[in-house]
């Protein structure tokens, strides 16, 4: 259920802090320009039972200004920063006004997604070095690492405060990778936006696609078939279990268990070949569509109960090799108030004691009531190891359960919305294999995408990476690096 208000600005401060202390969380905030003015929606989630509450607050467009909720929720200060550098919207009074996302080759006074932005000026030098708060005293040196790594992964930079190996500091600079994918959006039509969805980040397509799908879907008052939403928590869940495969095989790698790793890139290798068999591509691209999905075939329950048992061996062997135990056990703990304080989301948040999980809060299949979802309380990597390996096998379980009785190869859609259903405007959330995704979508009177706004969960678990570093030593960095295993492309949009 979403409701809508819209409130005067005086008026914000005190509806977020009920819904807040209420056990709302901030899903997303989007800025949207008008032809009358500035409007910001700030939505709020809960659940069970699946709650979602939208206010909005309209802005004098010659001073465009909110009050800031960053006291009120660390997420929401770094949405209004995010705002502040895309829309050039500015938060009164925020404790920690400097750059989000725009670096200092950015040219000033530009905001992307502002209505008259027009094409991108040319950017000019740098400015001057990232502000980076620097540590001092007897010993402290600076360890500089990226944003250009070795092999394939993404550009980042972190910057470490050490004394001999110990970690003092660690701060995490992204936004290399920026793509503009909001704006990329806007004047498709909803057919064209769902590739550029499913590439929001290449590893969780179906995430993604389903989180823009269900927006499109309430937007459009599209009542999908039940035989489509069981496809689709099917195809969710295939996504959960090659990347979670892969990630604990990486681990085993971090701690000098090659072996191991190869053994998981090997089942991960059949999964894909599994996924592409489903949808007729390896990370399952075109299974969700808008109002369905499209199925080319079901996976052999055979073959997935051998997989099962091979991933149940691989993860025994990690598990009882002393060394892989030791190195996982008490390494880069995030407490339970750290994660809750920061916004934290799926495994990382189970990891650390806090179960939320949106096939419970926010179903859109017929889950059953009784989904076992793992939580473990310790924070460190192991949490993080175990929480996954768990949760491959309750996957492997809700594969077995939503693909029995579907027909194959099939395409499962909705029929045509009337003319004029829906709301316009819609949301998705839904528990992407690294938490929960927000997708909110409004239509323009011709049909196409007007605004779209994709929250990847790598946004609010980033900054707790340098949180569980803290106090650790350097040669920690990979293997806390890989247990959180944040997307670049989901965060720099």
């Amino acid at each position: 259920m979403r409701t809508t208000h819209e409130i005067g600005l005086t008026e914000l401060p005190q509806r977020a802090e009920e819904l807040l202390t209420g056990g709302h969380r901030l899903g997303l905030v989007a800025a949207h320009h008008d032809d009358n003015g500035i409007r910001v929606v700030y939505l709020f989630v809960s659940g069970p039972p699946d709650t979602r509450t939208e206010l909005t607050v309209r802005l004098d467009p010659d001073r465009p200004e909110v009050p800031t909720l960053a006291h009120l929720s660390f997420p929401a200060g770094r949405f209004e920063r995010e705002m502040r550098d895309l829309v050039g919207i500015v938060p009164l009074d925020h404790p920690l006004p400097r750059r989000l996302v725009r670096h200092f080759h950015w040219p000033r006074g530009w905001y992307p997604m502002s209505s008259d932005a027009g094409p991108p000026p040319t950017f000019g030098e740098q400015e001057g070095p990232y502000p980076f708060l620097e540590v001092e005293g007897d010993g402290v040196y600076e360890i500089p690492v990226g944003p250009v790594h070795a092999g394939l992964i993404e550009p980042g930079h972190f910057r470490f405060s050490v004394v001999g190996e110990t970690i003092l500091k660690l701060k995490a600079r992204l936004w290399f990778v920026h793509k503009g994918i909001e704006k990329l959006f806007q004047g498709r039509t909803v057919a064209a936006g769902l590739p550029l969805a499913e590439r929001i980040s290449g590893d969780t397509a179906v995430g993604h696609a389903l989180a823009y799908c269900l927006a499109v879907e309430e937007a459009t008052g599209t009542e999908v078939p039940a035989g489509a939403q069981r496809a689709r928590a099917m195809l969710l869940e295939l996504e959960r279990i090659h990347n979670h495969v892969a990630d604990l095989g990486m681990l085993c790698n971090d701690v000098g268990h090659g072996i191991l790793n190869a053994h998981a890139q090997r089942v991960r290798e059949q999964l894909l070949r599994l996924n592409r068999e489903i949808t007729g591509h390896r990370l399952l691209r075109g299974g969700v569509v808008p109002g369905g999905t499209v199925l080319h075939a079901l996976p052999d329950p055979a073959r997935l109960k051998a997989i099962r048992e091979d991933i149940r061996e691989i993860i025994a062997l990690a598990l009882g090799h002393s060394t892989v135990r030791d190195r996982l056990t008490g390494t880069a703990i995030l407490t339970t108030d750290a994660a809750r304080a920061i916004g934290c989301l799926g495994y990382v948040a189970r990891a650390s004691g806090i179960a939320d999980d949106a096939r419970v809060m926010h179903p859109f299949a017929p889950y059953d009531t009784q989904l076992n979802v793992p939580v473990h309380d310790s924070g460190d990597v192991l949490a993080r190891f175990l929480t996954r390996a768990e949760e491959i096998d309750t996957s492997l379980g809700l594969i077995e359960q939503f693909a029995g009785g579907l027909p194959t190869p099939s395409a499962l859609s909705a029929a045509p919305p009337a003319p004029g259903a829906g709301s316009r405007t819609g949301v998705g959330l839904v528990e992407g294999w690294r938490g929960t995704i927000a997708t909110r979508v409004e239509l323009a009177a011709d049909g196409t995408l007007a605004r779209v706004k994709p929250v990847d969960p790598s946004f609010f678990n980033w900054p707790a990476l340098p949180v569980a570093l803290a106090d650790t030593i350097v040669p920690d960095f990979p293997l806390t690096n890989k247990s959180f295993n944040l997307s670049y492309a989901g965060n720099d949009l």
